[in-house]
């Protein structure tokens, strides 16, 4: 991989470039993501016209730019995030009509919970997470849950690295982390009062797969009041059970079309694949190297 004089990969400019634009600034000038990104002028202009021309940024009428339709492709494409966000929607909305707060679905990411999915209600309370935002793993309910399950190396790297502390109630240290993560497990839930915002409480449970590890974390944030919260967990619980069994559904069954390959999610009927896959089609019914 070629890399510049500063041993930096031309790859990762290019994606210090992409991690300018998040959910607070989905447009950007050039100078704001030279800006952004720590990159000289005359740099942020190359690389971003080298993305523009691959699709991974577009530029509008006014100058500023946008990240790609083409990145929501390659995305589109991850069993871990799209395919998964469209199998458990109506799970989430369930959950959704019940606490009429907020309900979202995480999956890990570093050392974060990236929120793919999201409902609220307007009145809810504050809430800091947006779809394709990230938190980091020890300050939110669906991170602990996906901390707790995780590689033991991922936790001792969470540990070295440090957490923002929002408020008092924030997870102090190593110690009480590890202490937190253990009853996660015992307990199948996480519960985190008051971490972020000291008015609201966040409730998560995890998603499993069906070869039985974490795919992702379904949570609530609701009022941090005395309110049960054995009543919520059981209804994520329940609604990660049908998530689990619909990703059960969702993965091909042994001898089906792809057979001798992974088994990918799918979220469309099986007579659907195999014309897919017979006729050599994209997701459009455009034939595929055309």
């Amino acid at each position: 991989m070629a890399r510049g004089s500063a041993g930096e990969s031309v790859l990762h400019k290019h994606l210090r470039v992409l991690d300018a634009f998040d959910a607070l600034h989905p447009f950007r000038t050039l100078t704001e993501i030279a800006d952004a990104a720590g990159l000289a002028i005359s740099t942020a202009h190359r690389l971003v016209r080298e993305l523009e021309r691959e699709g991974l940024l577009e530029r509008a009428p006014d100058r500023t730019y946008r990240l790609g339709v083409r990145l929501w492709e390659y995305a589109s494409r991850t069993p871990g995030a799209l395919g998964l966000r469209e199998l458990a929607r109506p799970w989430l909305g369930a959950v959704h009509s019940r606490v009429r707060q907020h309900a979202q679905l995480g999956v890990l990411s570093g050392r974060d919970v990236l929120f793919i999915e999201r409902m609220s209600t307007r009145d809810a309370v504050v809430n800091a997470t947006l779809i394709g935002g990230r938190i980091p793993l020890p300050v939110s309910s669906s991170g602990l849950v996906l901390l707790a399950h995780a590689d033991p190396a991922l936790v001792d790297e969470v540990v070295s690295a440090g957490w923002p502390r929002h408020t008092a109630h924030t997870i102090r240290d190593g110690r009480e982390l590890r202490e937190r993560l253990r009853h996660v497990r015992a307990d199948g839930f996480a519960v985190a009062s008051g971490h972020i915002y000291e008015e609201s409480r966040g409730i998560a449970v995890p998603v499993m797969g069906p070869h039985g590890v974490v795919y992702a974390a379904m949570g609530v944030v609701v009022a941090n009041d005395d309110a049960p919260i054995q009543p919520i967990v059981e209804l994520l619980a329940t609604a990660a059970a049908g998530i689990t069994r619909d990703l059960e559904r969702a993965y091909l069954p042994d001898g089906g079309p792809t057979e001798g390959r992974i088994r990918p999610l799918v979220s469309t009927s099986l007579r659907s694949l195999e014309y897919v896959l017979e006729h050599g089609v994209d997701g459009s019914g455009a034939p595929r190297g055309g």
